[in-house]
């Protein structure tokens, strides 16, 4: 297929612009719909080495989190999940939600480490706390499959009841944990767990 002179201009064009860097929260929404190494892919790995300066120099968790995914799945980068994996702890370290629940989701599946149950709870607790849907989800799960302590219950329960979310099976799944809670809980304590949040 032949290319006009016009289409070649076109596209060198297009090669020349630069891609802007990712503002923070752009890579928060990034990290969240789980799109971030697609984004980096779509960029045509322009973007490496301001990513892997920010997450090494300026050690933003953010960008910690991005540099440690990339290279444990050796996304425009040469594997090396030993890195990735003390990066992707680094962001967690920081407080990053979005680590911590990935840390968490990764010690409960065995992704490059062992699993290990109590671990994942320490990590998808404190993403909880911190808002994280999909950490109060899994942490729900892992306490409803019995493991970790029932004296989490109530303050997990208390995370999803009061959770929101436009998503509708992320509301069933919501709901259906809730009601298995209850199975397990007192009633007394389910109550105390409805109150408003203050």
């Amino acid at each position: 297929m032949l290319v006009s002179a016009a289409q070649a201009e076109e596209n060198r064009i297009r090669q020349l612009e630069a891609v802007q860097l990712y503002t923070q929260d752009e890579l928060l929404a990034l990290i969240r719909t789980n799109s971030h190494l697609r984004r980096v892919q779509d960029d045509e790995c322009q973007l490496v080495r301001d990513i892997e300066a920010r997450a090494d120099i300026m050690k933003l968790p953010a960008y910690q989190f991005l540099w440690g995914d990339m290279l444990a799945y050796a996304v425009c980068v040469p594997r090396d999940i030993e890195r990735g994996w003390q990066l992707m702890q680094d962001a967690a370290a920081q407080g990053l939600p979005e680590g911590l629940e990935q840390v968490g989701r990764y010690y409960h599946i065995g992704r490059f480490v062992q699993p290990d149950a109590e671990k994942a709870i320490v990590y998808l607790r404190e993403a909880a706390a911190l808002g994280n849907l999909p950490a109060t989800i899994r942490l729900a799960e892992i306490l409803l499959a019995d493991a970790g302590s029932p004296r989490d219950y109530e303050q997990v329960y208390r995370w999803l009841h009061h959770s929101v979310t436009a998503d509708a099976s992320m509301h069933q799944k919501i709901s259906q944990l809730l009601r298995q809670f209850e199975q397990r809980m007192p009633d007394r304590v389910v109550q105390r767990a409805r109150r408003p949040v203050s």
